[in-house]
This record gives structure tokens, sequence and C-alpha cells, in this order.
């Protein structure tokens, strides 16, 4: 019996060693997988400060929006920063960013790719994964089998495309496929800026309703584009160019919303030191708290310093269609929901 013992550990033995000594990992753990997001790379210059990013992360605390100190040659620059000690690389935060091109670019994807097309054209033709739920029509419609599924996503081969815009015309989601436009990107930027400050300037607009507003319920308000729609043409004149723009840009947007009602404020100034920007004070004269909007980063940090709870934080989301109508919707937040949820 005792032989035996020994004879079974001696192999357990030799086997071990041998396996020790050959060791070698799988093909799938040691190679790449082509779809393998990194870490977010930032290109600040492009950033708007809509707060996007910041409200698609489900990991706290690996994304926050920091604003750079003015100096004599201008306003400090809004941009994204990435803790990679808590980023899980999921790509949400790319998903999300409705600039062109992106502030955010986490994998292969979600980047407008410089290829070499040999027809001119204004436009490029990308898939937004985000949007995008694979019925496939855009393939079956494309004239040049310029469109494929790889890798479990729709994507359109640049080096084929001949930018008919037949993929946007059958596609049942609005916005899933994109014709990008790979010129004037500095009036694309300024053209989305205006929509945003345009929308977050009409919600905070509607105090007594946000106000009013419980945990579970919504507002919804129609808010028509045509308001701002002679200044959009300042910028970019072409008006099918100008509508795809924003119609690309509001249908992923996202704006996070602070509010809060003097009246109530107990003036005990927690807040204020707390504030990454310093755009909250404490006006003696007036003997309340003045927040500047302009500064502010929409971080929610006051949201969650406030003991009173008199700081309020919502969500607006946004669909834009042909009406020129941008339908919006608008929720209270709740952090801790959030983090679950997003």
């Amino acid at each position: 019996m005792s032989s035996l013992i020994w004879y079974i550990y001696d192999f357990a033995q030799k086997a071990w060693a041998n396996a020790f000594t050959n060791a070698k990992s799988l093909p799938e753990l040691a190679e790449k997988p082509d779809r393998f997001r990194n870490f977010p790379k930032v290109n600040k210059e492009y950033c708007i400060g809509c707060g996007a990013c910041t409200v698609s992360c489900p990991s706290p605390n690996a994304i926050k929006i920091i604003r750079e100190k003015d100096d004599e040659t201008g306003e400090g620059m809004t941009y994204p920063v990435i803790y990679e000690g808590a980023c899980i690389r999921c790509g949400f935060c790319a998903e999300v960013c409705p600039t062109e091109p992106k502030t955010l670019e986490c994998g292969e994807n979600h980047l407008i790719k410089p290829e070499f097309n040999i027809i001119p054209s204004k436009r490029q033709y990308i898939v937004d994964d985000y949007l995008c739920i694979k019925c496939k029509k855009c393939m079956k419609k494309c004239p040049v089998n310029a469109i494929s599924l790889v890798n479990d996503k729709m994507h359109v081969d640049q080096l084929n495309c001949i930018a008919c815009g037949e993929c946007i015309d059958v596609c049942p989601v609005n916005g899933a496929m994109k014709g990008v436009f790979v010129e004037n990107l500095q009036d694309q930027k300024d053209l989305i800026l205006l929509t945003v400050n345009y929308l977050e300037d009409y919600i905070n607009s509607k105090e007594e309703d946000l106000r009013a507003l419980q945990k579970d319920s919504l507002l919804q308000y129609d808010v028509p584009l045509d308001d701002i729609w002679d200044e959009a043409l300042k910028i970019i004149p072409d008006e099918e160019v100008s509508f795809e723009i924003v119609s690309n840009a509001v249908n992923r947007l996202k704006i996070r919303i602070i509010d809060w009602d003097k009246s109530k404020c107990k003036k005990c100034q927690l807040c204020i030191p707390d504030c990454p920007t310093g755009c909250i004070s404490f006006d003696e004269d007036e003997d309340t708290i003045v927040r500047d909007k302009d500064r502010c980063l929409r971080c929610s940090i006051c949201y969650q310093t406030c003991p009173f709870s008199v700081i309020k934080y919502f969500i607006a989301k946004f669909s834009l269609e042909d009406d020129r109508i941008i339908h919006t919707t608008v929720k209270a937040s709740n952090l801790n929901e959030e983090i679950l949820m997003e």
C-alpha cells in the first residue's frame, strides 16, 4: 500500500514539474483580441464640457471633467481626465461622446479612421454601436457590399464605400448609421456647443417643474430647434449638413442639470470648499450662495455634499427627428442607482 502511495506521489511530482517547465498561455489568452479596448485617449481640444461621458461611466471615480484655470491668453480648457486605477475600459464614455471627432477614443470601432477613399466625399459613413440593433438592413441595401458584420459589430469598409447614403435611408434607428462630416471640425464643435447650451438653458428655465419633480417621475418637453436655427446657419450655412450634425449629437446626448432653491438653502457653505472649479461662492451683500453656471462642470459634488438635500441633480436625454422638435426627457438622478444602471 505504501509503495502505491509513493508511486502516485512521485508521478504527480513529475507531472507537475513537466507542466511547470513547459507552461505556456493559451493562444486566446496570450493574443490581444481585435476589439480589445485600451484606456480612453482624451482629445481635450474637442471637448464641449457636456458631461455625457461622466454620466455613462459605471465605475466610480474613473472619469472626471476638469477645467483649467483662466489666464491672460483666455479661458481654461474643459475636458475629461481618466483615472486608470478605477477605469474598467468598457468604452461607454467613447460611445456616448457627441463630438465628432471624438473627445474620447477607446476601441477601434469608435474612431473616424483616416483611410484613403478613392471617391472624394465630405462625409464618411460609420456605424454607431451605441444605437445599432444589428438588423443588417444597411448591409443588405449597400450596392457595393461595403458593410459587413465584423466581430459581432456592423462595420463600414471605408475603402469600398461610395458615400451614396443608402445605408442611412434604410436604417430604422435614428442616428445608428452616421454620415460624419470630415471637414470644418471647429464649426461642427461650435454648432454642437450652441445646441447643448440651448437645451441646458431651456431645462434650467423650468425651475418650478424641476423642484416639484418626484424621484420616480419624468418631465417631458418638446423643444423647438427653430429657436436657434438662424444662429446655427450662421455657423454652417448648409441646412442639410447643419441638421445632420445637430441630430447626430442630440440623439446620443445626456446633460446633467444642477439646481437649488435659494429660499430653502441653509447657507451652511459646505458646498463652497468642495467645488473643484470654485464656481460656488457666498455673496455677503445678498446673503446667499451663488453658482457661476459658466464655470460649473455639473460634477454633482455639491449635490452629494449638501446635508439638507437642497441641491437637486437631474439627467436629461434627447431625441431629434425630421420634425425639428427636440423631444426631451428629464428625471431626478440618484447616484447610487445610476452607477448600477448606466
